[in-house]
């Protein structure tokens, strides 16, 4: 074989490798994640090409000074009785962090947006009423600050099936 057939196999091995680890490491923090819900402040859109979704604002992103905050960094909460997250400070590194505290890790490509990298919830087609009352969007997050958004919740802390 060329040399060039070896380095496009190669390519696709390490291609196929890291999505591999990147599933894996999906999976483990829906595992292992601490259960985080956030405060929504939700919008209902419709989309032709991807069914019906929820565009996802959280409550946290617009508590602080957009100004004065750094393009990527992290979100310092505590969690209360009901695992609510309440915001502490935006950080721009994962320390200092205290016993009890917790990182959601942020962008925010415009000063006036902040991503945590789940804003939006999809759900089959016909089935929006249902999400109506969606009040809090449950993510599993871990010790890095990474968060995957697993479910919506009402506003009694129930999940929204």
């Amino acid at each position: 074989m060329k040399i060039k057939n070896w380095i496009i196999l190669l390519n696709l091995f390490l291609l196929l490798g890291y999505f591999v680890y990147s599933v894996l490491g999906k999976e483990k923090l829906l595992k292992e994640g601490t259960l985080v819900l956030l405060e929504l402040a939700p919008v209902d859109p419709r989309s032709l090409m991807q069914g019906d979704y929820m565009q996802l604002r959280y409550k946290i992103a617009r508590d602080f000074n957009h100004d004065s905050i750094p393009k990527r960094g992290y979100f310092v909460v505590k969690l209360d009785a009901n695992s609510v997250a309440q915001p502490i400070r935006i950080q721009p590194g994962r320390e200092p962090r205290s016993t009890g505290e917790l990182l959601i890790e942020y962008t925010a490509p415009r000063s006036w947006d902040m991503n945590i990298g789940a804003e939006s919830y999809f759900f089959q087609e016909g089935k929006a009423a249902r999400y109506d009352s969606a009040r809090y969007g449950g993510l599993r997050i871990d010790a890095k600050g990474n968060s995957l958004l697993v479910a919506l919740y009402d506003i009694d802390g129930n999940l929204i099936k």
